[in-house]
């Protein structure tokens, strides 16, 4: 009869010959798992090489490789002549405890961790997985229009700068990089900002500058207001920081002021959230009036604005209202803003703009989270910014957007002029379309998902005063944009024939 070890060995150990791995590193940790867990206990004899081999159906080579790599480790003792035996490392005292009953889970890692911990309901994943071919963002750019073979030689050129290394061993942080003041040059000439690299902090994305800023601007239990719909990312940050959120309807003008002063101001507004240039979901502009009426409300009673301009890029008649910030002499505003959406998403970069003492406070939060920070992608843009790249590609790029938003207002009056209302942006990646006869969405987006097309659950906006889809265009194409409305149609017509 085989030896209990024996029997252990077969049940416990396999060797998987696709992955790279080899069989004698795949079988040694299987065996340092299967002694960890009990299962094998210390002082147990293993079978011989020849006996081992068999056992695995491996070369002899291998099994004499795999103890070999156990007694390296100090997983086991080979005496000559007598045998290789069980050690339990000094460092490997508290054994894990696992029963003979579940012996074929030895290797599925616990999905239930054995101590207690808070799970944060505000941070739940809104994403879906969907194998449908075709689906609608919220509003993000097309990456088939990143210049991959310049972008390339630009990356290249900033490897191999000399002075790199230098800046990556850098103490001195009291002299502003390149970047910084680059970044500085750039919003001030496109912007009307006059800020200095002091008040200025770069980051990896908006969403990055928000929780950041949320950490150095907010207490539990602080008040907080948002636009009716707003932005669902920003309402996570601001409940995960702990706010009491309440919401302020958005009109033609935008934010309504005038329900601010009405409701709110004998509460102490710790701030106002507000997509000044275009607001998320509705792409409604702020007014002049109540851009001047906000901010006096901010300086009359202390409160901080936090004006994320995120697709201030994308302007396609006129120019971009210039931001609120830039007219902002009592220090009231925290601008949020990004940088390089024409280029692929890992080399866009968000960006803080605010009083001094708050980019410092704000600093120290970020060197917890990002204390290396990207020195290449600072150096590439630093020089994409100088030479005048940066501004070209926008301007190129907005070409190709401008055709897309009129192509999918053409295909929108052919297939749903009787259905929708929208208004023609006059910018940014996204349209806002309400059914004129309200509509289960979630049943559009089942019946849609049916003919390979995806609509997240984000950009379905449905209460008893709306029916509406925040439609992202940027990402397709004039073809695909005809198919994506087709089949929108034919979702709806089957939808309302249920």
């Amino acid at each position: 009869m085989n030896s209990p070890v024996f029997d252990l060995l077969v049940q416990l150990v396999s060797v998987d010959r696709s992955i790279v791995q080899p069989a004698y590193v795949q079988v040694a940790q299987q065996i340092m798992n299967a002694i960890q867990r009990g299962y094998l206990e210390k002082g147990s004899k293993l079978p011989g090489t020849r006996v081992l081999s068999k056992l695995l159906n491996v070369h002899r080579n291998t099994a004499v490789a795999i103890y070999d790599e156990l007694s390296s480790q100090g997983w086991v003792n080979i005496i000559p002549n007598k045998g290789t035996f069980v050690l339990v490392p000094e460092d490997s005292k508290v054994k894990i405890k696992a029963t003979t009953q579940h012996i074929n889970q030895v290797y599925e890692y616990p999905k239930i961790p054995g101590f207690p911990f808070q799970q944060s309901f505000n941070l739940a994943s809104t994403k879906k997985e969907t194998t449908a071919k075709y689906s609608i963002s919220d509003g993000k750019p097309d990456l088939r229009l990143h210049p991959v073979h310049q972008f390339s030689r630009w990356y290249s050129a900033a490897m191999k700068r000399k002075p790199l290394i230098n800046k990556w061993n850098r103490t001195n942080a009291l002299i502003p990089s390149v970047f910084s003041t680059q970044l500085c040059n750039y919003l001030n000439a496109t912007r009307g900002f006059h800020i200095k690299p002091t008040n200025l902090l770069n980051t990896r994305s908006t969403e990055m500058s928000l929780y950041i800023v949320s950490q150095v601007l907010i207490n539990p239990s602080d008040l907080v207001l948002v636009g009716q719909l707003s932005n669902y990312v920003a309402n996570m940050i601001f409940q995960q920081a702990g706010a009491k959120i309440k919401t302020v309807p958005v009109d033609d003008e935008g934010l309504d002021i005038g329900y601010i002063k009405k409701h709110f101001i004998h509460e102490h507004i710790r701030c106002i959230y507000v997509c000044s240039n275009r607001d998320y979901p509705t792409t409604t502009t702020l007014s002049t009036k109540r851009r001047l009426q906000l901010l006096e409300l901010a300086k009359t009673h202390g409160f901080a604005i936090i004006e994320d301009d995120f697709d201030h890029d994308f302007q396609f008649e006129g120019s971009s209202m210039l931001p609120m910030a830039s007219a902002d002499a009592n220090g009231n505003i925290i601008y949020l803003g990004k940088l390089g959406q024409s280029l692929f998403p890992s080399f866009h970069t968000g960006f803080v703009v605010a009083p001094e003492q708050i980019i410092t406070e704000a600093n120290n939060y970020l060197q917890l989270l990002d204390t290396q920070g990207d020195l290449i992608q600072e150096q590439m843009l630093s020089e994409l910014i100088s030479e005048g790249e940066i501004y070209r590609l926008k301007k190129k790029n907005i070409v190709t957007y401008k055709q897309r938003r009129d192509a999918l207002c053409a295909f929108l009056n052919e297939y749903f002029d009787n259905v929708l209302d929208w208004q023609i942006p006059s910018g940014g990646l996204a349209m806002w379309l309400r059914f004129k006869n309200p509509i289960s969405l979630l049943k559009l987006a089942e019946e849609a998902e049916k003919l390979d097309l995806f609509l997240p659950k984000t950009i379905l906006y449905q209460d008893k005063n709306t029916c509406a889809i925040r439609f992202g265009y940027g990402n397709l194409n004039e073809v695909e944009l005809k198919i994506v409305i087709e089949k929108l149609k034919q979702a709806y017509l089957q939808l309302l024939a249920d």
